[in-house]
């Protein structure tokens, strides 16, 4: 019999700390794929942030190293410029990437640093309790937004990936959703055209996962699932940001990919 599937060798044997339905796991296991696919477990360093993915590096097994609350760009800006042939890629949440490092990140993508971001957006601070985010939707409830997100006071859902796109020395944004097998095929795909854009040395590349957070949404893991299709997708919208692969300057050419027919 064929074997269509089997655990990746490069995800430890760990019982996952996460809530049942979280889409952190999912995301450690197509990192864990990828890396062990493209052969680049050696050159490859990973960022893990404060947040829900603090343990990150007890699941890969490949080097990882962990960043203070919203660091990650940065620190994964110093790895990448000490260690030039190296994957590095700094993993974040929504409350580390899109709140206290906002700064790190968008001056990161302004100097087109070589690294890849996987920007986890699950529209609120999971681990802390569930409370607002930069990214929580317009009269979604949360611990601290118990009638609703209201614009007046709280301001608006941040679209980090269409205010990074702006930016010319941005070479690769998408983003996709983990609500569907074939919205984590799509997630798996993205993420490998960062990794290549990295290796090629076109500039900053981001992918972001709009992800499921049962708990603090306080639904099953199906009604999450569902969620980000009905409501969350229409207030971030899945697909290719920017793609500037080609255009970077001195950059080689990225193999050329079949796309999935829809």
């Amino acid at each position: 019999m064929k074997k269509v599937f089997e655990f990746p060798r490069l995800l430890k044997k760990n019982y996952f700390h996460y809530c049942p339905g979280c889409g952190h796991s999912i995301m450690h296991r197509i990192v864990a794929e990828l890396i062990e696919e493209m052969g680049i477990r050696g050159k490859t360093l990973a960022v893990a942030p404060a947040g829900c993915a603090v343990l990150a590096y007890n699941y890969w097994d490949f080097d990882t190293v962990e960043a203070a609350h919203g660091r990650g760009a940065a620190m994964a800006t110093g790895i990448k410029r000490c260690l030039k042939d190296r994957l590095v890629i700094s993993y974040q949440g929504d409350g580390d990437l899109a709140a206290i490092g906002t700064s790190e990140t968008i001056h990161a993508a302004n100097r087109g640093e070589r690294i890849t971001i996987i920007f986890i957006n699950n529209a609120n601070y999971g681990m802390t309790g569930g409370q607002m985010a930069p990214t929580t939707l317009l009269d979604m409830r949360t611990t601290t937004s118990p009638l609703g997100r209201d614009p007046r006071n709280d301001g608006y859902p941040l679209h980090i990936s269409e205010m990074l796109a702006m930016l010319p020395a941005v070479s690769y944004i998408e983003r996709v959703a983990l609500s569907s097998p074939k919205g984590i095929m799509k997630a798996k795909k993205a993420v490998r055209k960062a990794f290549r854009s990295q290796m090629n040395d076109e500039g900053f590349s981001l992918i972001e996962i709009l992800s499921p957070c049962p708990t603090n949404w306080k639904k099953t893991p199906e009604q999450s699932w569902k969620w980000i299709d009905e409501v969350m997708a229409k207030e971030y919208a899945p697909g290719v940001i920017v793609d500037r692969r080609k255009e970077m300057e001195g950059a080689e050419p990225v193999e050329k990919e079949k796309e999935d027919a829809d």
